[in-house]
């Protein structure tokens, strides 16, 4: 496997990016991983890699850029990272922090760098582009899906938050102009997407004939499917990517090694 981490120039700074693919076998088609409320860090470089094995070029660039090298994260006496919703109050704000020079239009601008980047390397195979992101990921998935149509072909939503709601700005409302084909993984119970967001954003998916697949795991919390949690739900997990590469394979082929 091939990979390095780059920064990658946008109108306000140096956007630190990691890159994975396989060494033989390409070029490959492209997936770009939007991250979670905590940052980037090795637990999902490791998601990374395991998307890059099966045949794929993954992106992964650090959102919270504009924040500086923003690095942070809480574990429990059994090495698990604690959920935001166990935090003190003073952790929770060292948590926050890169959110106080962040937002969603913010994220799909720097994607347009990140499309343009893509168009430079001989290793990323050119057209349909994959994507799927975790929690505000989640989110910015359907967003920058709705921005560049033209491009977006595989979606994935894990554990997305706000991501249908009565707000103008809500993510729900660009899918009339996407054309990607939709997976949404969905624990049972989340505060941040309750049913009835749901069930709106099913309903919009069927009235804009978008390809979709909506799967609501029982039992499951929200950030079920980060490996290191305290509340990892492995067989969600694994749920997740069974359907989300199935997606894949029909909309972004991938490249494999002769």
């Amino acid at each position: 496997m091939h990979e390095r981490t780059l920064d990658l120039t946008t109108p306000d700074g140096a956007m630190e990016t990691f890159i994975t693919h396989p060494e033989q076998g390409g070029p490959f088609p492209c997936v770009i991983i939007y991250g979670d409320f905590w940052g980037v860090r090795e637990e999902l470089y490791d998601i990374a890699r395991k998307v890059a094995v099966a045949g794929y070029y993954v992106v992964l660039p650090d959102l919270f850029y504009r924040a500086g090298k923003h690095r942070v994260e809480f574990r429990n006496d059994k090495g698990q990272t604690i959920s935001s919703w166990l935090l003190t109050p003073e952790q929770m704000g060292q948590a926050a922090k890169g959110f106080q020079t962040f937002t969603d239009e913010k994220a799909v601008g720097d994607t347009q760098h990140i499309l343009e980047f893509l168009a430079t390397d001989p290793a990323a195979r050119p057209g349909g582009v994959g994507a799927f992101g975790y929690c505000l990921g989640g989110r910015l998935v359907m967003k920058v899906a709705a921005a560049y149509p033209e491009r977006f072909a595989a979606c994935g939503v894990i554990h997305g938050t706000d991501i249908a709601n009565d707000r103008p700005d809500s993510a729900h409302l660009g899918l009339s102009r996407t054309r990607a084909e939709f997976y949404f993984g969905c624990p049972e119970t989340d505060e941040h997407a309750p049913p009835e967001s749901i069930e709106l954003l099913r309903r919009t998916l069927q009235a804009n004939n978008v390809r979709h697949h909506i799967e609501v795991h029982r039992g499951a919390l929200h950030g079920y499917s980060m490996p290191d949690r305290d509340i990892f739900d492995k067989q969600a997990y694994n749920r997740d990517y069974e359907l989300m590469f199935a997606m894949f394979h029909r909309q972004i082929p991938p490249g494999f090694a002769p």
